[in-house]
């Protein structure tokens, strides 16, 4: 700014001078022109001193300022060259023109004038021109890119790219995250019933076996074992480590699996992990959830829980019944207590309801009545998979008190103080009336389907029992602890044993001791199995549609699949059937069948007789349901892209098993 004043003062002071010699000499010659002619030289000689003066002044301060520009130029170069970071320039066609030492440090290959950018990173100059960066992974190393573009005189745009080695940084970062501690929850399934007949030398003999296989586990870790009680066991372990058991499928399930009780059954874990929590505390609070959920989806599996949900891994081998009935007596004592406090009594099972959920909610319901209060099985007999039994159940009605309820007039009738009871689901997307359940105060859930992520979670009675062979089975358990009220007629009864029918495949799979028990004690009411196989007649036009189905299956890596583009009311009962027919050809461990519907949706009915766990398969199309029995519904799928899914996810669950 100085050196601005003193020049431009020059110029105005040497424009004046002359101005002033012109004015002077205009003057003279006016009053004098001898003297004019007199002192004219000497104006002309120092208005030219002054104008070449000024000139002279004027190119060296043009010379200096060039010279400094110059100087700042190979500044910036060398700056530029010795910079601690990679530089590049490149072209609009990605090659290389220019760069410095670093760049060619870092990528001593690629640094080629002319080669090409490609070579580092494939990702457009429009996503490395930020401010921000964009981070890349290199030859096992990382760096974060920025840069700017500009326009050269040939109107051809290049592009100045930084490359900033972060290396250091992002390990520190990966090791930081891999030695986050997460805590394991691990509990032996069913641990009473797997030793009821073992002397106490087998006993301890196989306690040791689990205790050593778990010791090795945590041995091979940097974590930590205590033992809680004689069945439950809690760890730490770093994230490195749950990674590597992610990565195995949890082998240490199908270790366990190699421990033998009696030389008859085998050991079977249930294991929650609490993955991606912020705390050791919240870590727990995870592993809690997911080991509840392994529990309630059979066991035998590893649930692990993150903040965004949960993953599952095992869950090959059938569930070992217990032969205890006290949390079916408690759940009957809370029922009653529940039930005399309430003003009616609904109970009502899942969409397209089939008989053992109609037969669980009468058995139930009239169990209700026979201790004097108000109760109704909401179904829409409309779309009822179980008409046969309702309108027979109907028919021995006097007219006067219906059992059955339509779900609006429920959702109309339902008050603060009525009680929800919901069997032989626990979806609230399943459910027959979502508007009841939303509406209703009180709620209590019985079912025996494996646990599913979005399961009710406000009920004040979550009676889950994965284990029973039908929501029927569970709920003549409870009728046996409701005394005389739970002597309900020989009618009623029949619900019920039809329900267990169903789900057991007349007594076939899933059936334990107490599914005969709960099937005895039917019988002693009077549950004749004659007519409650005449519940499962079906008309001759769905037994040719059934055996079109069945005619139509291809097999697929042990899997019977079928398909059919055709619609009738009673699809929803021939496909369930078709795919337990297709249970009976050699060399099937599972079926899948499969058509639209009436809204355009295609549903699709998985079943196996144990060899394979459809539940896993159906999970995997957003459905779910048992390890023998599950189902699945595809919304915006054509039946040709609904064969493809379907395989794609049997492919996906003998990946998973390694």
């Amino acid at each position: 700014m100085k050196n601005y004043f003193r020049d431009g003062g020059l110029a105005v002071s040497v424009i004046a001078l002359i101005v002033l010699l012109l004015f002077m000499s205009v003057f003279t010659f006016m009053y004098s022109p001898d003297m004019f002619w007199i002192t004219a030289p000497f104006v002309v000689l120092i208005s030219g001193f002054a104008i070449g003066k000024l000139i002279q002044v004027t190119r060296r301060n043009f010379q200096y300022s060039a010279l400094i520009t110059d100087e700042i130029k190979s500044q910036n170069k060398t700056s530029l060259y010795s910079l601690p970071m990679g530089v590049a320039i490149t072209d609009s066609e990605r090659k290389i023109v220019w760069f410095n030492k670093n760049f060619s440090d870092f990528f001593t290959e690629e640094a080629v004038y002319g080669g090409s950018l490609d070579l580092i990173s494939r990702l457009p100059l429009d996503k490395l021109m930020t401010e921000e960066g964009v981070d890349i992974r290199h030859n096992d190393r990382y760096y974060r890119v920025y840069g700017n573009a500009s326009a050269d005189r040939e109107e051809k745009n290049i592009f100045l790219i930084y490359f900033s080695d972060i290396t250091d940084y992002v390990n520190m970062q990966m090791e930081k995250k891999l030695s986050h501690p997460v805590v394991m929850l691990i509990k032996i399934d069913s641990f009473e019933e797997l030793f009821s007949s073992s002397l106490e030398s087998e006993t301890a003999h196989v306690t040791v076996q689990i205790d050593r296989l778990l010791e090795d586990f945590i041995a091979e870790t940097t974590g930590i074992l205590r033992k809680q009680s004689k069945d439950k066991f809690w760890a730490v372990v770093e994230e490195r480590h749950i990674a590597k058991l992610v990565e195995s499928k949890v082998k240490l399930l199908d270790r366990a699996r190699e421990i033998q009780v009696n030389d008859r059954m085998s050991v079977t874990l249930s294991i929650g992990i609490g993955r991606t929590a912020k705390t050791i505390s919240e870590s727990e609070d995870y592993a809690k959830q997911a080991l509840e959920m392994a529990q309630g989806r059979g066991g035998d599996q590893a649930a692990i829980k993150t903040s965004s949900g949960f993953e599952f891994y095992g869950g090959v081998s059938k569930g070992i019944e217990r032969s205890s009935k006290v949390k079916a007596r408690i759940i009957a004592n809370q029922l009653i207590q529940l039930v005399e406090s309430s003003d009616r009594v609904y109970i009502m099972g899942h969409k397209f309801s089939d008989l053992d959920s109609v037969g669980s909610s009468v058995g139930l319901a009239c169990a209700v009545r026979n201790l004097g209060y108000t109760a109704h099985v909401v179904v829409d007999s409309l779309a009822s998979l179980s008409t046969q039994l309702i309108d027979r159940i109907k028919t021995s009605e006097d007219g006067k008190n219906s059992l059955f309820m339509a779900p609006a007039d429920a959702v109309d009738s339902i008050t603060d103080n009525s009680l929800l009871i919901i069997t032989d689901t626990h979806n609230p997307l399943m459910l027959e009336s979502a508007e009841l359940h939303q509406k209703a105060k009180q709620a209590v859930i019985i079912d025996h389907h494996r646990k599913t992520v979005n399961f009710i979670d406000n009920s004040i009675i979550f009676y889950h029992e994965p284990y029973a062979s039908s929501a029927s089975e569970m709920v003549t358990e409870i009728l046996g602890y409701f005394g005389n009220a739970g002597r309900i007629t020989a009618l009623q009864a029949e619900a019920l044993l039809a329900g267990i029918m169903l789900d057991t495949k007349n007594f076939t799979i899933k059936t334990g001791v107490r599914t005969f028990e709960a099937a005895a004690f039917l019988r002693k009411l009077g549950a004749d199995t004659v007519n409650v196989k005449g519940l499962f007649a079906n008309s001759i036009e769905s037994y040719r549609q059934r055996a079109a189905l069945v005619s139509r299956a291809e097999i697929y890596k042990r899997c019977a699949i079928a398909s059919t583009t055709v619609f009738s009311p009673d699809m929803r009962l021939i496909a369930p059937q078709a795919a337990d027919e297709l249970l009976g050809i050699e060399n099937v461990d599972a079926s899948f069948v499969y058509y639209r519907s009436g809204n355009d949706e295609i549903y699709i009915s998985g079943r196996s007789l144990g060899a394979m766990n459809v539940q896993i398969v159906m999970e995997y199309l957003g459905g779910g349901g048992h390890q023998t029995m599950a189902g699945a519904q595809l919304k915006n799928a054509t039946v040709e892209e609904t064969g493809g899914r379907v395989r794609e996810a049997i492919d996906k669950y003998y990946e998973n098993l390694g």
